[in-house]
């Protein structure tokens, strides 16, 4: 495990820099990859976005105050560069068939033709329930059911306050659950 305090004097370091930043990608990457793939589902997406939120995190290790934890400021990171995707997929989406309507049927097809995805009939079925949330209360879904995270942490991510983000956490369950009550 690593210190947070000597790891971001190591990437203030400009001598250590690139070693701490390794540490940096070594300790995130498994955490982040799974919180960018409960929003994109494809893997090669999350895969991209990744990358991505990595090459932004080394740019702004400059910018990087301290004032939040690491994990926070990576974690916003990959949260906007999850929204701006799913932002450009709907643009692309939309200008391409003109519909506003969220399909399920397409993230089962993304699902089962996806070789790393190896969920059961029930997964698929919550990953269309989640996938069926805006993006705010699916980001709000993800951190608190998969990651358990605590309200406080996902306000210093998310910026948002802890009653907005319970009422988005409650608003989230609903409509899942009216989701696999319309199966039934």
């Amino acid at each position: 495990m690593y210190n947070e305090q000597q790891l971001i004097q190591e990437l203030i370091n400009t001598s250590t820099r690139e070693k701490a930043f390794e540490t940096l990608v070594r300790e995130f990457q498994e955490q982040l990859y799974w919180q960018i793939r409960r929003m994109v589902i494809d893997h090669d997406d999350t895969d991209d976005i990744l990358q991505n939120v990595f090459m932004k995190a080394w740019l702004g290790l400059d910018n990087f105050r301290g004032d939040a934890r690491l994990s926070t400021w990576l974690y916003r990171i990959a949260n906007n560069e999850s929204i701006n995707f799913i932002e450009r997929q709907k643009r692309k989406t939309l200008s391409l068939s003109n519909s506003e309507n969220f399909d399920a049927s397409d993230i089962r097809i993304q699902l089962e033709s996806d070789p790393y995805f190896d969920g059961d009939e029930t997964e698929i079925q919550l990953q269309q329930a989640i996938q069926s949330l805006p993006p705010k209360q699916r980001q709000v879904f993800n951190m608190k059911y998969f990651q358990e995270m605590k309200y406080e942490d996902i306000s210093d991510i998310l910026g948002t306050s802890i009653g907005a983000l319970k009422a988005s956490y409650h608003h989230a369950v609903q409509k899942i659950t009216n989701f696999f009550d319309k199966l039934e």
